[in-house]
């Protein structure tokens, strides 16, 4: 696998799980006892998305290293 063509894969695996982790732990304002007036009660509260950023790029990492592993090996 080539360098250019490794980051294409690790980035396009990294927005699919990051679509994967949004939706953990996510509360929606309509579920807080208290949120913003005038804001849509849909919105998340705290979304964490450093957090969620992180989890996704070490998950990516351990999904991408496996297929490093099977592509180089096989």
């Amino acid at each position: 696998m080539t360098i250019p063509m490794g980051i294409a894969i690790f980035f396009t695996m990294w927005w699919i799980v990051l679509f994967a982790v949004l939706p953990f732990g996510v509360r929606s304002q309509h579920e807080a006892p208290d949120y913003a007036q005038g804001t849509d009660p849909g919105a998340p509260v705290a979304p964490k998305l450093l957090l969620k950023a992180a989890i996704t790029t070490g998950v990516t990492s351990v999904l991408f290293a496996a297929l490093w592993w099977f592509m180089e090996h096989q």
